[in-house]
């Protein structure tokens, strides 16, 4: 069996309204699992996360989490 990789974790805030955005990146904020203004949740720090992190960051307050 492969040894299974330990993955970090981030944190990820929505900081601004989704009101007036672009419907892709109002997609792509729902699809980080955020649902309101000042909501916080905790990821796996995957390509495909901070590839969605980069098209919104304006929108968003990232701090690193903890291992594992």
């Amino acid at each position: 069996m492969a040894a299974e990789k330990q993955v970090g974790k981030v944190r990820i805030t929505l900081i601004k309204g989704l009101r007036g955005k672009k419907d892709d990146h109002r997609a792509t904020v729902r699809g980080l699992g955020l649902k309101w203004r000042s909501h916080t949740v905790e990821l796996d720090d995957t390509p495909e996360v901070r590839g969605m992190i980069g098209k919104v960051a304006y929108m968003l307050s990232v701090t690193e989490g903890r291992q594992g």
